[in-house]
Order: structure tokens, then sequence, then C-alpha cells
């Protein structure tokens, strides 16, 4: 299930009391402001817990899946808010690993969370856990995604989901092989797939799902939105009325 790492550069660089990821290039893989190294800094990982939105609960996911560790910004995020949940992280370098513990606070392996070092594609085509939340950040150096943009693999984490399950891809925006991925995506998914209207951060983030419905109107996600800043300090108040305003989904509200 393993494979050689990527042969990059992995470098951290700080400003203004936040410390960035690096992978040899200009493009940003991570960020953790130092004072709060708990929450989310960048918009896209804060859209892509949007998904807390869609399946409201204290109690989801109890199972969750990460794919592409970066500097651990989600895998922390869920570790600290969702103690019952049991996280597994898949990341192919052991170095972005070594990195992402001793610069941005990732939490060793204990009962709750156990990172693999692991292909990702290889480890969810052999996977037998089923989990509520599958979230896909995997990039190379040069922001490509490769095989974890491809129909097979959303095939393969489809069924890996339980019945309530959710996955959610970050989809980078400005890449020239988003519209592929999106429709490699909802392929998979029967067409049960949607995504957020880009940001400008540039990434779009996409949910899909195969078992029980999803179906929140405005008020309620507003409402959701509130809670959940209640809770954790996640603001994405902004995002609901964004996505509003933006007139990009049919109805009252979202569903898929």
């Amino acid at each position: 299930m393993t494979a050689p790492p990527p042969k990059h550069s992995i470098e951290v660089s700080e400003e203004a009391g936040v410390r960035y990821l690096h992978f040899g290039t200009e493009w940003i893989q991570g960020a953790m402001r130092v004072a709060r190294p708990w929450s989310l800094e960048l918009d896209y990982t804060r859209e892509m817990m949007a998904a807390l939105l869609l399946r409201p609960g204290a109690d989801w996911p109890a199972t969750a899946l990460i794919i592409g560790l970066g500097a651990g910004s989600i895998a922390k995020f869920l570790h600290r808010h969702r103690p019952a949940a049991r996280l597994d992280v898949v990341e192919i370098n052991p170095e972005v690993v070594a990195v992402a513990r001793h610069a941005f606070r990732l939490p060793a392996d204990d009962e709750r969370l156990t990172v693999h070092r692991a292909d990702g594609v290889a480890f969810i085509k052999a996977a037998r856990t089923r989990y509520d939340c599958i979230l896909v950040d995997g990039f190379d150096h040069r922001a490509r995604p490769g095989a974890l943009a491809g129909e097979a693999f959303y095939r393969d984490c489809r069924r890996r989901l339980t019945r309530r399950g959710l996955l959610v891809a970050n989809l980078f925006g400005r890449s020239r092989n988003y519209d592929a991925q999106f429709a490699a995506l909802a392929r998979a998914f029967g067409g049960r797939a949607l995504a957020f209207p880009s940001g400008d951060h540039g990434n779009v983030i996409a949910f899909a799902a195969a078992g029980e419905p999803v179906s929140a109107d405005w008020t309620s996600l507003g409402a959701e939105a509130d809670a959940l800043h209640r809770a954790t300090g996640l603001r994405l108040q902004r995002t609901v009325v964004r996505l509003q305003h933006a007139g990009a989904f049919d109805g009252p509200g979202i569903a898929l």
C-alpha cells in the first residue's frame, strides 16, 4: 500500500503570527495561526467543514478519513471539536507527517487518531472501514491531484461511505482540469454532487452523497452556522450568505 514519497522540498515560513507550509513552490499547502493552532486559518479548509452544516449534530462524523495531511488543519480541528470521532489520516510523504507534528502541532497517534503512511488511492481501494465523512485534499507540489481526481477513486470512496456519509473534496478552481474533476465526481455519485461557487481563495469545495438525502434551507443552515460558531469558533455564517446570494442552487436551500 506504500509508494515512494514525492521528491520535492518542504519549507515552513512564518509571517504576522501565521505559519505556512510549502512544497518547494509559492503555493501554500497549509497554514496555522500560532496562537490558535486548532483553528482553521485558510478559507477553503473552513468551507470543507461546511459538511458539519449539512449533517448537523455533535455526533457526526463518528468516523472520518482525511486524504492529504498538509499542515494537519482539518485533522486538528476534528480531533479537538469531535472528541468521540475516530479519525484516519492518509499521507504519502513521511516528511510531511514529521513537519506537521514538529511545526504545526499535529497530535501524536492515539485511540482516536491514526496517521497512515500510504497512497490515498491504494488505501481507499483496500479499506474495509466505512466512514461518515471522507475529506480529500491531496495535491503534489505543482497543485496537481493526480489519481485523487479520477472517477475510479471517487467510486471507491462512495463504497466506503456510511448511510449518512459525505465526500468532501477540495478542487483547485484555477486548474484547467477542474471541470473534468467535478464531472468525474458527479458520475461516480450518480449526479448527487454539488460544488460551492469559488471564493477569493480560488479553491472549489465539492460535496457528494450516496445514502441518506441532504436537504437544508437557508434559514436552518444559518442557524446551524450560528450553533457551530458557538461550539467551535468556526465562522461559516458569511459562507451561507455568500452561497444564498450567489444563486447557484435551485430552490430555498441546498439539496443533495
